[in-house]
Protein backbone atom coordinates (compact mmCIF):
# COMPACT_ATOMS: atom_id res chain seq x y z
CA UNK A 1 0.00 0.00 0.00
CA UNK A 2 1.46 3.30 -0.92
CA UNK A 3 1.86 6.04 1.51
CA UNK A 4 -1.72 8.24 1.97
CA UNK A 5 -1.79 12.20 2.15
CA UNK A 6 -4.78 13.26 4.12
CA UNK A 7 -6.17 16.78 4.62
CA UNK A 8 -8.27 17.66 7.31
CA UNK A 9 -10.14 21.01 7.47
CA UNK A 10 -11.20 22.52 11.15
CA UNK A 11 -7.91 21.65 12.58
CA UNK A 12 -8.07 24.03 15.26
CA UNK A 13 -11.29 22.38 16.52
CA UNK A 14 -12.30 19.83 18.98
CA UNK A 15 -13.02 16.98 16.39
CA UNK A 16 -10.32 17.94 13.56
CA UNK A 17 -7.27 18.31 16.23
CA UNK A 18 -8.34 14.67 17.27
CA UNK A 19 -8.44 13.30 13.70
CA UNK A 20 -5.21 14.57 12.71
CA UNK A 21 -3.38 12.97 15.78
CA UNK A 22 -5.72 10.23 15.33
CA UNK A 23 -4.25 9.67 11.77
CA UNK A 24 -0.92 10.65 12.71
CA UNK A 25 -0.46 6.92 14.74
CA UNK A 26 -1.02 5.11 11.24
CA UNK A 27 2.36 4.19 10.02
CA UNK A 28 0.55 4.12 6.33
CA UNK A 29 0.23 7.69 6.38
CA UNK A 30 2.70 10.14 4.92
CA UNK A 31 1.69 13.44 5.74
CA UNK A 32 -1.16 14.92 7.69
CA UNK A 33 -2.31 18.68 5.98
CA UNK A 34 -4.09 20.36 8.45
CA UNK A 35 -6.06 23.47 7.50
CA UNK A 36 -7.91 25.57 10.19
CA UNK A 37 -8.70 29.65 9.45
CA UNK A 38 -5.89 30.36 12.14
CA UNK A 39 -3.76 28.63 11.10
CA UNK A 40 -2.63 26.52 14.34
CA UNK A 41 0.22 24.56 14.61
CA UNK A 42 0.03 20.49 15.61
CA UNK A 43 2.85 18.73 16.97
CA UNK A 44 3.85 16.15 15.16
CA UNK A 45 6.07 15.42 12.28
CA UNK A 46 3.73 14.36 9.96
CA UNK A 47 1.28 16.99 10.51
CA UNK A 48 1.79 19.79 8.31
CA UNK A 49 -0.21 23.30 9.64
CA UNK A 50 -1.86 25.42 7.25
CA UNK A 51 -4.13 29.12 7.57
CA UNK A 52 -6.86 28.91 4.93
CA UNK A 53 -10.06 30.99 4.92
CA UNK A 54 -12.95 28.61 3.92
CA UNK A 55 -15.44 31.32 3.06
CA UNK A 56 -12.93 32.66 0.77
CA UNK A 57 -13.02 31.20 -2.84
CA UNK A 58 -8.97 32.88 -3.79
CA UNK A 59 -7.73 31.27 -0.36
CA UNK A 60 -8.86 28.31 -0.96
CA UNK A 61 -7.72 28.47 -4.57
CA UNK A 62 -3.94 29.49 -3.42
CA UNK A 63 -4.17 26.77 -1.17
CA UNK A 64 -5.05 23.96 -3.29
CA UNK A 65 -2.53 25.13 -5.44
CA UNK A 66 -0.14 24.94 -3.41
CA UNK A 67 0.00 21.27 -2.42
CA UNK A 68 2.63 19.35 -4.38
CA UNK A 69 1.27 16.55 -3.75
CA UNK A 70 -2.44 14.46 -4.58
CA UNK A 71 -4.83 13.60 -1.82
CA UNK A 72 -6.07 10.41 -0.68
CA UNK A 73 -8.56 11.22 1.84
CA UNK A 74 -10.33 14.59 2.51
CA UNK A 75 -12.31 15.47 5.86
CA UNK A 76 -14.13 18.74 6.85
CA UNK A 77 -14.41 18.73 10.40
CA UNK A 78 -16.20 22.43 10.41
CA UNK A 79 -19.16 23.57 11.87
CA UNK A 80 -20.93 25.69 14.76
CA UNK A 81 -24.24 25.21 16.87
CA UNK A 82 -25.41 29.01 18.47
CA UNK A 83 -28.65 29.25 20.68
CA UNK A 84 -30.86 26.42 18.46
CA UNK A 85 -34.47 27.47 18.08
CA UNK A 86 -36.96 26.31 20.56
CA UNK A 87 -39.80 27.56 18.43
CA UNK A 88 -40.83 29.55 14.78
CA UNK A 89 -40.81 32.20 17.20
CA UNK A 90 -36.98 32.44 17.53
CA UNK A 91 -36.23 32.10 14.00
CA UNK A 92 -34.31 34.77 12.12
CA UNK A 93 -32.95 35.57 8.85
CA UNK A 94 -29.70 36.18 10.03
CA UNK A 95 -29.14 33.03 12.10
CA UNK A 96 -30.40 30.87 9.23
CA UNK A 97 -27.11 33.06 7.14
CA UNK A 98 -24.79 32.33 9.99
CA UNK A 99 -25.90 28.49 10.37
CA UNK A 100 -25.23 28.29 6.50
CA UNK A 101 -22.18 29.78 6.45
CA UNK A 102 -20.94 27.71 9.29
CA UNK A 103 -22.61 24.23 8.80
CA UNK A 104 -22.91 24.11 4.75
CA UNK A 105 -21.07 26.13 2.10
CA UNK A 106 -18.01 25.52 3.36
CA UNK A 107 -17.74 21.91 2.41
CA UNK A 108 -19.08 22.87 -0.74
CA UNK A 109 -16.38 25.45 -1.49
CA UNK A 110 -13.48 23.06 -0.23
CA UNK A 111 -14.81 20.22 -2.66
CA UNK A 112 -15.10 22.54 -5.04
CA UNK A 113 -11.18 23.14 -4.80
CA UNK A 114 -9.63 20.13 -3.33
CA UNK A 115 -11.60 17.39 -4.95
CA UNK A 116 -9.70 17.82 -8.13
CA UNK A 117 -6.65 17.09 -5.61
CA UNK A 118 -7.43 13.87 -5.20
CA UNK A 119 -5.89 11.07 -6.91
CA UNK A 120 -8.30 10.00 -9.76
CA UNK A 121 -6.92 6.02 -10.76
CA UNK A 122 -7.84 4.69 -6.65
CA UNK A 123 -9.83 4.49 -3.74
CA UNK A 124 -10.36 8.22 -2.52
CA UNK A 125 -12.53 9.31 0.50
CA UNK A 126 -14.29 12.61 0.94
CA UNK A 127 -16.14 13.22 4.07
CA UNK A 128 -17.66 16.20 6.01
CA UNK A 129 -19.18 16.55 9.77
CA UNK A 130 -22.36 16.26 9.64
CA UNK A 131 -25.16 15.43 12.36
CA UNK A 132 -27.97 13.15 13.60
CA UNK A 133 -30.32 15.96 13.85
CA UNK A 134 -29.72 16.54 10.04
CA UNK A 135 -31.52 13.64 9.56
CA UNK A 136 -35.66 15.04 8.16
CA UNK A 137 -37.01 11.25 8.37
CA UNK A 138 -35.48 10.99 11.83
CA UNK A 139 -36.59 14.54 13.38
CA UNK A 140 -39.33 13.45 15.95
CA UNK A 141 -38.57 17.16 18.22
CA UNK A 142 -39.00 19.79 16.05
CA UNK A 143 -37.16 22.84 16.72
CA UNK A 144 -33.59 23.48 15.74
CA UNK A 145 -34.88 24.78 12.54
CA UNK A 146 -31.15 26.69 10.86
CA UNK A 147 -29.00 23.98 12.55
CA UNK A 148 -30.80 21.15 11.00
CA UNK A 149 -31.65 23.26 8.05
CA UNK A 150 -27.93 23.86 7.44
CA UNK A 151 -26.97 20.04 7.98
CA UNK A 152 -29.79 18.49 6.05
CA UNK A 153 -28.38 20.47 3.16
CA UNK A 154 -24.85 19.74 4.11
CA UNK A 155 -26.06 16.29 3.24
CA UNK A 156 -27.16 16.93 -0.04
CA UNK A 157 -24.39 18.42 -0.92
CA UNK A 158 -22.51 15.51 -0.43
CA UNK A 159 -25.34 13.54 -2.14
CA UNK A 160 -24.12 15.56 -4.92
CA UNK A 161 -20.70 15.16 -4.97
CA UNK A 162 -20.71 11.58 -4.55
CA UNK A 163 -22.70 11.61 -8.34
CA UNK A 164 -20.34 13.77 -10.02
CA UNK A 165 -17.10 12.95 -8.81
CA UNK A 166 -18.42 9.07 -9.91
CA UNK A 167 -17.75 10.52 -13.08
CA UNK A 168 -13.73 11.24 -12.68
CA UNK A 169 -13.01 8.03 -10.36
CA UNK A 170 -15.50 5.10 -10.21
CA UNK A 171 -13.50 4.76 -7.23
CA UNK A 172 -14.54 7.77 -5.44
CA UNK A 173 -16.32 7.41 -2.28
CA UNK A 174 -17.95 10.90 -0.80
CA UNK A 175 -20.21 10.50 2.29
CA UNK A 176 -21.23 11.91 5.86
CA UNK A 177 -20.49 11.43 9.27
CA UNK A 178 -21.63 12.05 12.80
CA UNK A 179 -19.11 11.98 15.59
CA UNK A 180 -21.68 11.39 18.31
CA UNK A 181 -22.60 13.70 21.29
CA UNK A 182 -18.75 15.00 22.10
CA UNK A 183 -17.36 17.34 24.76
CA UNK A 184 -16.45 20.11 23.11
CA UNK A 185 -16.91 23.87 22.57
CA UNK A 186 -19.70 23.49 20.51
CA UNK A 187 -21.58 21.06 22.80
CA UNK A 188 -20.87 22.71 26.17
CA UNK A 189 -23.93 25.19 26.13
CA UNK A 190 -25.99 22.33 25.82
CA UNK A 191 -24.59 20.29 28.28
CA UNK A 192 -26.93 18.45 30.55
CA UNK A 193 -25.42 16.98 34.16
CA UNK A 194 -27.04 13.58 33.51
CA UNK A 195 -25.18 12.30 30.12
CA UNK A 196 -22.25 10.82 29.26
CA UNK A 197 -20.20 12.98 26.20
CA UNK A 198 -17.69 11.33 23.97
CA UNK A 199 -14.26 13.20 24.25
CA UNK A 200 -12.68 14.28 20.99
CA UNK A 201 -9.82 11.78 20.87
CA UNK A 202 -12.82 8.73 21.59
CA UNK A 203 -14.87 9.99 18.63
CA UNK A 204 -12.07 10.44 16.51
CA UNK A 205 -10.60 7.10 17.12
CA UNK A 206 -14.24 5.78 16.07
CA UNK A 207 -14.63 7.99 13.11
CA UNK A 208 -11.69 7.06 11.54
CA UNK A 209 -12.71 3.34 12.16
CA UNK A 210 -15.82 4.05 10.22
CA UNK A 211 -13.74 5.81 7.33
CA UNK A 212 -11.30 3.12 6.89
CA UNK A 213 -14.15 0.75 6.29
CA UNK A 214 -15.88 2.86 3.79
CA UNK A 215 -16.43 1.29 0.17
CA UNK A 216 -17.78 2.29 -3.30
CA UNK A 217 -21.30 0.69 -1.85
CA UNK A 218 -21.67 3.41 0.67
CA UNK A 219 -21.28 6.44 -1.51
CA UNK A 220 -23.26 9.53 -0.87
CA UNK A 221 -24.54 7.99 2.19
CA UNK A 222 -24.18 9.57 5.91
CA UNK A 223 -23.25 7.38 8.84
CA UNK A 224 -23.32 7.47 12.59
CA UNK A 225 -19.90 7.00 15.06
CA UNK A 226 -20.73 3.66 15.61
CA UNK A 227 -21.00 3.11 11.54
CA UNK A 228 -24.93 2.68 11.62
CA UNK A 229 -26.46 4.45 8.26
CA UNK A 230 -28.35 7.56 9.61
CA UNK A 231 -31.59 8.23 7.06
CA UNK A 232 -31.32 11.38 4.89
Amino acid sequence: MEPLNIAIFGSSGAIGKALCFEFSKNNSVNNIFAFSRNGVQLDHQSIISKEVNYLNENSLAETAQSLECKLDVIIVAIGALEQPEKSIRDLSSVKFIDMFNANTIPTALIAKYFLPKLYRDRITKFASISARVGSIEDNELGGWYSYRASKSALNMVLKGLSIEQKRSNPDSIIFGLHPGTVDSKLSKPFQKKDKEYFTPEFSAEKLVNVIDTKTVADNGKIFDWDNKIIPY
